[in-house]
């Protein structure tokens, strides 16, 4: 077990897919809708068409860099190969600590819809320790339980398409006009729908930074990501659309469980513990791909000593970065046990489209014989990413920049003790 033990390439087209979509339908489809609501009412139909064409537009540039560049550690790899150790850096930091802050978010979702009431955080805990033995045996095992978790999620909601859409509700016209608690949504509480909507999709990253364990990578991960990307985009479409229908955007905004309240509109009754599965089940896949995601980006920031080097051991047998992984279960448990995270969304955003700022920038810095898509996308790209930064939540912005701060110093200081 040491660092020079490269990662296995056994992640199919497939695969890479299932990670993706596990990611992105589990990050937010049981929890974005409400927040998103009461921010900018049925206005957050516009800001989920903003946020997936900013996804979009990150999307190809990260398709283009992992072409390049098919090792693991995402946007802080590309970074660092195109702009240098300090921008690989705070993509890296960026995004680890905004997913990190992710895997409990995740973690207590999934206890919240299975745990007796006082067992929420012991049972989140367990979710953390059970998926971080999962991934730990080897990332096929990772690959095989996140195509099982999808395919479940997805029939529960395709149930509750057709459950919602056979309740009626509100129609298509007074969706459009629908506003939120202050009536009509503006410009800015559109825009910070799309931050955190952002949240959402930004599951594919997982597949980049997995880029080491994917066979024949150049071709793979970008088929993998924009596939996965359009699929999700397509069912956060339909389940927007259907939930304001059947709820209306006032209502959808006080709820709980506004899927499963859309569900439960048709006089459905039994819909409600199959619906509870689903989201426990995408909570679950979320966690999964998140924790190893994370882990892969510690292992690569870990190989070039931004973080401890201790953390670049891959297992001989396995061909994971294990000490990475126990050490996000560890800190993740920790979370838990401090912390609702009731910010978890807008500080992930944030986290995220920074990291996607430094990828669109490496992008634009690619050579000819590299690029796949203009560069013009990769400015709009950029420019989305601080557009929907600037627009989030104060105490999201306020607390991802203290933590940036604290990392900047961190790596500032290590720069020093290795300087002779």
């Amino acid at each position: 077990m040491n660092n020079t033990i490269p990662l296995a390439r056994k992640l199919g087209l497939a695969d890479a897919i299932a990670i993706g979509l596990a990611s992105m339908i589990g990050a937010g489809v049981f929890a974005v809708f409400a927040p998103t609501a009461a921010i900018a009412g049925s206005g957050l139909l516009i800001g989920l068409l903003i946020a997936g064409c900013v996804a979009y537009l990150n999307a190809t540039s990260s398709a283009q860099l992992a072409a390049q560049y098919p090792v693991s550690g995402g946007a802080y790899t590309y970074g660092r190969e195109q702009l240098g150790e300090w921008p690989g850096f705070v993509a890296g930091w960026s995004f680890v600590v905004g997913k990190t802050a992710s895997c409990a978010a995740m973690s207590l979702t999934f206890a919240a819809y299975v745990a007796p009431s006082g067992w929420e955080k012991p049972v989140a805990i367990a979710a953390v320790l059970l998926l971080t033995g999962i991934n730990y045996f080897g990332v096929t095992r990772t690959a095989t339980v996140a195509k099982v978790i999808v395919v479940v999620v997805l029939l529960v909601l395709a149930l509750v398409v057709v459950a919602a859409s056979a309740s009626g509700g509100t129609g298509a016209a007074d969706l459009l006009g629908g506003g939120g608690g202050d009536g009509q949504p503006a410009w800015y509480a559109v825009l910070q729908s799309a931050g955190l909507l952002f949240f959402a999709f930004a599951g594919y990253a997982r597949i980049a930074t997995m880029g080491e364990e994917v066979r024949s990578p150049e071709r793979t991960i970008p088929r993998a990501i924009a596939l996965s990307l359009g699929l999700a985009f397509v069912i956060y479409a339909v389940l927007a659309v259907v939930v304001l229908g059947a709820l209306g955007p006032e209502r959808l905004a006080e709820s709980t469980a506004p899927l499963a309240e859309a569900a439960g509109q048709s006089g459905w009754e039994w819909t409600g513990p199959i619906v509870r599965i689903g989201a426990s089940a995408a909570a679950l896949g979320a966690l999964l791909a998140l924790i190893a995601g994370v882990s892969r980006t510690g292992l690569a920031m870990a190989r070039n000593d931004d973080l401890p080097r201790w953390f670049a051991a891959v297992h001989s047998r396995y061909r994971v970065p294990h000490r990475a992984e126990l050490a996000l279960a560890a800190i993740v448990s920790a979370l838990i046990l401090v912390t609702d995270l009731r910010g978890a969304i807008g500080f992930s955003s944030f986290g995220v489209l920074l990291y996607y700022l430094i990828a669109n920038i490496a992008a634009y810095r690619q050579q000819p014989e590299h690029r796949r898509f203009p560069r013009p996308l990769q400015i709009v790209g950029a420019i989305g990413c601080l557009l929907l930064v600037a627009t989030l939540p104060l105490q999201s912005v306020a607390g991802g920049v203290i933590v940036l701060g604290a990392g900047v110093v961190y790596r500032v200081i290590r720069v020093k003790l290795r300087t002779p």
